[in-house]
């Protein structure tokens, strides 16, 4: 289970960089556009939006976006994260997204969902890291 120090998250600041990318998103095939915006154990906030593809299968989702943002910006960890659809609306992060914010997640990272503000844990329970993948001797 994500144990750790919780910061004080601020919630509509977040909200708001997710509609901004939002507005920068590149969806001309799905019309779906998708804003992301999370922060980082530093203060940061770090964001992404979807960029789609003719093949539709190279598209990248917003969390793509924002976790190369998160390195660019100098690295870290995720410590909260909120996702957004073109109307403002909350969206959850689809199963490859969440493995994809599972692997940088600051410990106790908060996800704002559709039920309200969940865990890591459980929006992505018994999920496989970076821990499993260490040589055992």
């Amino acid at each position: 289970m994500d144990t750790g120090h919780q910061q004080d998250v601020d919630w509509p600041a977040l909200e708001q960089a997710a509609k901004e990318a939002m507005e920068r998103a590149y969806a001309p095939y799905s019309k779906f556009p998708v804003g992301a915006a999370a922060l980082t154990e530093d203060g940061r906030i770090v964001s992404g939006c979807n960029v789609e593809n003719a093949s539709y299968g190279l598209t990248l989702c917003a969390e793509c976006a924002l976790v190369g943002q998160l390195h660019m910006s100098g690295g870290g960890r995720l410590a909260a994260f909120y996702c957004v659809d073109g109307q403002g609306n909350i969206l959850m992060p689809c199963g490859r997204c969440r493995q994809l914010l599972y692997e940088f997640r600051a410990p106790g990272m908060q996800l704002m969902t559709t039920q309200g503000i969940k865990s890591m844990d459980q929006v992505l329970p018994d999920a496989f890291g970076p821990e499993h993948l260490e040589e055992t001797t």
